[in-house]
């Protein structure tokens, strides 16, 4: 059994589970991503204790003793500044005001570094992609919307406090059919994430089904809530239902049209699309709605260069992390922390 203190982790805190990711000096991942649950309503030392057992699993699984873990990149599902966590999100109350970074270096004896999962994420695209030197943007659809941006050589940027990056809260110049902006679930109206989230799915369902035009639709059948309801949108979609093509695509429209100005803010050079629709049929339908959605507000500049047409100045790919993405992430970001080598 190895002992040489050469290992780094990767711990992805989600809201039901922890994913792990371990890698050698080399960065190259040694042994399977573990996975348990969380238990973060449960408070934070009841998930230090699944992060150990997380830990032993990736050692474990390595065939190396624990000890040789040299270092730790953590990532947590809520906003955070130097190691401390700002706000609750779906978190236990005792998080909030925690120095989580650093009661979890001296439960485990070595350094860590903390970020956020959007952030983390963005890490893990871009190591995945070692061809890349340039930026990063990350922009990610799932129960929310979240996202990272990553700078040219692989820092993630996080701003003064830790908050940068909240793109899904970004301010949208689009209405509801009376001309209302959508409440967001922050509590503020107009927010990208009010659109293009499953949150938004089920409000613009809600909204479409109780239409005439779709009165005899399948979705309207029978007393199942319409949470329940959102969820079968993507099977539906890759059928080809008018109904949820016509939901999914004015997201994927509002998303791009929104990127634009992300990337005129940024100009990252490269978009990365994640969350769970990167493994639909129908992918390449929604990013076509992305880029027409871009195109719609984006100066030209942003989408070609003027002094070579064929030159793409913005390029879009789905994510190649999948689930495991965020805690490869923080496992590169550990090694390239906390290698002494």
């Amino acid at each position: 059994m190895a002992n040489d203190a050469s290992y780094f982790a990767g711990l992805d805190i989600g809201g039901t589970t922890v994913k792990a990711v371990l890698v050698n000096q080399l960065a190259e991942q040694v042994g399977p991503l573990a996975e348990v649950r969380s238990l973060v309503k449960n408070g934070y030392e009841a998930t230090f204790g699944q992060l150990d057992n997380a830990l032993d699993q990736l050692a474990t699984g390595a065939g190396i003793a624990r000890s040789a873990i040299a270092g730790i990149g953590l990532d947590v599902p809520a906003p955070s500044s130097d190691g401390v966590i700002w706000g609750r999100a779906n978190l236990g109350e005792d998080w909030v005001g925690t120095d989580i970074r650093g009661k979890l270096a001296a439960r485990t004896g070595v350094p860590v570094h903390m970020t956020n999962d959007g952030n983390a994420a963005a890490l893990g695209e871009y190591a995945l992609r070692p061809a890349h030197s340039g930026s990063l943007l990350l922009v990610a659809p799932g129960t929310g919307l979240g996202g990272g941006f990553v700078l040219p050589g692989g820092s993630g940027f996080e701003g003064a406090n830790g908050l940068a990056l909240e793109v899904g809260h970004i301010s949208v110049p689009f209405r509801e059919d009376d001309g209302e902006l959508p409440l967001c679930s922050c509590g503020l109206k107009g927010c990208l994430e009010a659109w293009v989230s499953l949150v938004a799915l089920r409000r613009r369902l809600r909204l479409e089904l109780a239409k005439p035009e779709w009165a005899d639709h399948a979705l309207n059948a029978g007393d199942t809530p319409v949470e329940e309801k959102a969820f079968k949108l993507r099977e539906f979609a890759e059928q080809g239902d008018p109904l949820a093509v016509q939901i999914f695509k004015q997201q994927g429209f509002v998303l791009g049209y929104c990127i634009a100005d992300m990337v005129r803010s940024l100009d990252p050079g490269l978009v990365v699309i994640g969350g769970g629709l990167a493994e639909t049929s129908f992918r390449d339908l929604y990013m076509t709605w992305i880029q027409e959605g871009f195109i719609e507000r984006a100066w030209p500049v942003y989408r070609h260069s003027p002094l070579d047409p064929d030159q793409v100045t913005t390029r879009f790919e789905w994510a190649i992390g999948g689930d495991a993405a965020a805690a490869i992430g923080m496992a590169y970001t550990a090694l390239e922390r906390f290698s002494i080598g």
